[in-house]
């Protein structure tokens, strides 16, 4: 089956929004309210968690058996428990019931643990603290699956990848507020209890006050029966999301994500204070870079997915990760260790801290290219009727990736292991997770690829290209220039697609490799394998009667010349046995390259902008099955190519 479900029946089609920015969002009441709902209350959980490490860490002495080494990790910990606990529930919940009501309970559920965690700080009261903490896990366990499931049913396909960006980014500019605010407070030695009390509260009440104005969310599955039992249930969601092997896999990404967030968020305050030697104020100068790089990344994903679900940039990202980790790692070695601890300006005063700086800020830019396009993905791939569940199972699945981090970092320190140790671990572990990852769906590292080489080498106009079709089956018929027509299509496509493509590509090493991954179907003419060429036929059949694109390159082979050469009836052969749209296409540009067979083939122009090789791809209207005949389609195809070529 196409892991791109078709919505409902009983759910009715939005009709495309035309939008020109994802900024535009915030001037929409379907948005604006649950943006600033979800970024208050992702301010509350960092004011205080901030504030909470920050006074244990530096203040140990006013809480009574607190270990200050491993108390970061262990708020973490406390922090998370309640996803694994109640997610399951919280998933069904939020399909049962109208997400505006929810939002609105939970906001109103804030306050009351702000009361006790207030209480906590004006006494000094680790267990209160440590109580707040799990109730505030469990504010965000119940509003998690709301949260993803509300974009999805007021945000329209090509507005979810900005509509995320825009979430995430609202997310870590909270935390970036959040720890300002929440270390800045807990500096106080004298009123920093009060302050954290104080401001905790106060943004509980103004997260109430906005979700007031969330508009009404109809329950995706008001007829659902809930099961209570969280062991059973939280079993049935991870199985119902495993139903979709593309989506679990995708659910497992983000997971670790927040394994590798988790380990170097809750790391900060001892690495600031036995690595850098450095006071609180630098820890909010770390937490501040690490939280503008996941936002300006998030930002940066609709740019550069141009307003799809662009998952070739997760490749990217987890490259990027790691890069930065590693290079953290050897940036950290060395450093003084002797001498009162130092403050923001010292700190910025030396070189070297700020290569960490710039190691932070880019590792978590990349971890935002990492995160978008699967939280998009997720959101677009998973059934309407169970999305809540869907993103229920994330949940659980993050949260255990989050202790297991936690656990891990406590082990390590235990050992002996420094901080920046546990970051060149975390790095080399993401390489292998990455790896494995895209071993099991080589559909991310197709997209990266494809991804890679159309953006770095070329500038691609496209033209009506919104005529290729999300949804549903659909023949792609294209002229054939060069051995990267493919790459260029695929990278373009808003989905994956079935390329048809000659048998002797299949015997090249690496694109061979890289077709068979990406589902090619290899065709021979009937003279030298009439069964290969049965093989196709039948294969085209069942792709399309899965909904999928299939594409076909009708000359049958590269052109020599630069012309067209004759079409073949491999359209109509196809056609006759699935009757599907077909939707002519033309590449113009790449004759003359060195992926041609131009007898005086050259690279791409260099890198710089206006100067790359111009390359367009023009889609025309689709055609009725039985007017897709190869004289009809060449000729088509010739006037969308014009004489460029």
């Amino acid at each position: 089956m196409s892991d791109r479900p078709l919505p409902p029946a009983s759910l009715p089609r939005r009709a495309p929004r035309q939008s020109h920015s994802q900024f535009t969002l915030f001037g929409e009441r379907r948005f604006a309210p649950f943006f600033w709902t979800q970024f208050l209350g992702a301010l509350n959980d960092n004011v205080f968690k901030v504030g909470f490490s920050s006074l244990v860490t530096y203040q140990t002495a006013r809480f009574s058996g607190v270990d200050a080494k491993t108390a970061a990790f262990l708020i973490s910990a406390i922090f998370i428990l309640p996803f694994v606990l109640f997610s399951a529930t919280s998933g069904q919940i939020a399909d049962k019931y109208d997400k505006a009501k929810l939002t609105r309970f939970v906001k109103t559920f804030e306050i009351v643990v702000m009361l006790i965690g207030g209480a906590g700080f004006i006494t000094h009261h680790a267990p209160l603290l440590y109580l707040c903490t799990f109730l505030m896990g469990v504010h965000s366990t119940l509003f998690g699956p709301v949260k993803y499931a509300y974009l999805p049913q007021h945000l329209d396909e090509k507005e979810l990848v900005g509509g995320n960006g825009l979430v995430e980014m609202g997310t870590f500019v909270a935390i970036l507020i959040g720890t300002i605010i929440g270390g800045a407070a807990a500096a106080s030695p004298e009123h920093g209890a009060w302050w954290l009390a104080g401001m905790c509260l106060a943004v509980a009440l103004a997260g109430r006050f906005t979700s007031a104005r969330v508009p009404v969310s109809p329950a995706s599955q008001p007829d659902l029966r809930i099961n209570w039992n969280p062991i059973t249930e939280t079993w049935r969601n991870l199985s119902l999301a495993r139903q979709n092997r593309t989506v679990f896999l995708s659910l497992l990404g983000i997971s670790w994500l927040w394994f590798v967030g988790a380990t170097f968020l809750t790391s900060f305050f001892s690495y600031a204070k036995d690595v850098l030697s450095a006071n609180p104020d630098v820890v909010t100068v770390l937490l501040a870079t690490f939280s503008l790089g996941i936002g300006t990344g998030s930002l940066l994903c609709e740019r550069l997915s141009k307003r799809r679900v662009e998952i070739g940039l997760v490749p990217l990202g987890s490259i990027g990760i790691s890069v930065f980790a590693f290079d953290l790692f050897w940036a950290s070695r060395g450093l003084p260790q002797a001498g009162p601890l130092i403050g923001v300006a010292e700190f910025l005063s030396h070189a070297r801290h700020w290569r960490i700086l710039a190691d932070l800020f880019l590792l978590a830019m990349f971890g935002g290219f990492y995160s978008v396009p699967l939280y998009a993905l997720i959101q677009s791939r998973s059934q309407p009727t169970h999305r809540a569940r869907i993103i229920a199972a994330n949940n659980i699945l993050n949260a255990f990736f989050m202790i297991v981090s936690a656990l891990m970092a406590i082990g390590l320190t235990a050992a002996g292991v420094s901080i920046p140790g546990i970051f060149a671990a975390t790095a080399l572990l993401n390489v292998v997770v990455a790896a494995y990852i895209y071993s099991l769906v080589p559909e991310f590292l197709l997209r990266f690829i494809a991804w890679v080489l159309v953006h770095t080498f070329y500038r691609i106009r496209l033209v009506h290209a919104e005529r290729i079709p999300e949804q549903g089956a659909a023949v792609l018929a294209c002229n054939h220039v060069s051995y990267v027509d493919a790459v260029v299509i695929m990278a373009e496509s808003p989905r994956p697609i079935r390329f048809v493509m000659d048998y002797r590509i299949f015997r090249t090493p690496f694109v061979g490799w890289l077709f068979r991954h990406a589902k090619a179907i290899p065709i021979a003419p009937a003279h030298e394998d009439a069964a290969m060429l049965e093989r196709a036929y039948d294969s085209c059949a069942a792709a399309l009667a899965e909904g999928e694109l299939v594409c076909i390159f009708p000359e049958g082979k590269l052109t020599r010349d630069g012309e067209l050469n004759t079409f073949r009836r491999g359209v109509t052969q196809i056609v006759e046995r699935t009757p599907v749209p077909v939707i002519p296409m033309a590449l113009r540009g790449l004759w003359g390259s060195v992926f041609s067979r131009h007898a005086d083939a050259r690279f791409p122009r260099p890198i710089r902008k206006g100067v790359m090789s111009r390359l367009t791809l023009a889609v025309a209207e689709p055609l009725d099955p039985g007017a897709a005949t190869p004289e009809t389609l060449q000729r088509i195809v010739s006037d969308l190519r014009g004489a460029r070529r």
